[in-house]
């Protein structure tokens, strides 16, 4: 969203400056203003973060400049008299980074790079190194899902000394996509001690000032847990978007770990699962349904848990004719 905002210096002053017997002082250091900063959360009204950032961007260059309000109402900062180009967004986040911050058309919000494996396997003591990737996503970055982001830009924001102390407002938008897996018909849900999935070939970030997905594709981990009486399964995550310019193909891959210490995987059908992505009615809210997780029963005698053993067991799940 595009905020044009200019602040000029009053005439009476203007003319007060120019009679200053010292007025060359005032070309050695920079003129600092004050600026009222306001969120206005009409386009998120559920909006509730418990810290914003500002940042910034100089258009005559240089470093961009951080400010920070506690709550989601904005308030009052002394900002070095110019022009400017803005990004604003929630700042209570945990596993979110700020990549190519220098300029306001590339500054880039992402995540932080994780294991394969969502904690609810890792924490049975099991590795991420050896388990089983989407074919041809061997190179992408295991990224964190997403924290809850809003965001906004603005351009051509000059700010002048002036006798009224001038207001910029910004309204923040959701600037993640929620996606929820379900898969009925699973079986022998009873036998396994740990779940995870990972989606692949999904946008590794957004950049706030165009409200672009990045072109950096990532496998996101996330936790499933067993529901409807231990036949079906669920999971959450928020990413960036799936990269529509490459409108790449996205395989979800499920992770069992059994009582009897077996590791399975499970991969359902790309093309299933990216036509569910790509032709979802509302692309920030995306449900994926599947069928069908054929999870063994335990081997007699198998020997109890053993989470030293690498191997896995890999599966392919097709569609349902």
């Amino acid at each position: 969203m595009k905020k044009t905002m200019k602040y000029m210096l009053p005439g009476v002053a203007a003319l007060l400056l120019a009679g200053c017997e010292h007025k060359e002082l005032c070309y050695d250091h920079p003129h600092v203003v004050s600026l009222q900063v306001v969120f206005d959360w009409s386009e998120a009204p559920d909006a509730d973060p418990e810290s914003m950032s500002l940042y910034l961007f100089p258009k005559q260059g240089g470093e961009p400049q951080r400010y920070e309000f506690i709550g989601r109402s904005g308030g009052e900062i002394r900002v070095p008299a110019g022009s400017y180009d803005a990004v604003c967004l929630n700042s209570d986040t945990e596993g979110v980074v700020y990549r190519n911050t220098e300029r306001h058309g590339t500054f880039e919000v992402s995540t932080r790079t994780t294991d394969l494996l969502a904690s609810s396997i890792t924490g049975l003591g099991v590795r991420s190194d050896n388990a089983p990737r989407a074919e041809g996503t061997e190179g992408e970055r295991i990224a964190m899902t997403a924290d809850m982001l809003w965001s906004d830009s603005g351009q051509d924001i000059t700010l002048m000394e002036s006798y009224e102390i001038p207001t910029v407002t910004f309204r923040p938008e959701i600037s993640v996509c929620s996606y929820r897996v379900e898969i009925t018909d699973a079986e022998n849900l009873k036998y396994v001690k740990g779940l995870s999935a990972a989606l692949s070939s999904m946008a590794g970030g957004v950049l706030p000032a165009s409200g672009a997905a990045s072109a950096e594709r990532v496998t996101h981990p996330f936790e499933m847990r067993a529901t409807d009486g231990d036949t079906g399964l669920e999971g959450e995550l928020r990413v960036f978007g799936h990269c529509p310019d490459t409108q790449g193909r996205h395989t979800l891959i499920v992770y069992a770990i059994l009582d009897d210490g077996n590791k399975v995987s499970y991969t359902y059908d790309a093309e299933e699962v990216t036509r569910q992505i790509h032709e979802a009615p509302d692309p920030q809210n995306v449900l994926i349904r599947l069928k069908g997780l054929p999870l063994p029963e335990p081997v007699p005698g198998g020997g109890g848990f053993q989470p030293s053993v690498d191997e896995w067991d890999e599966i392919d799940i097709g569609i349902e004719m």
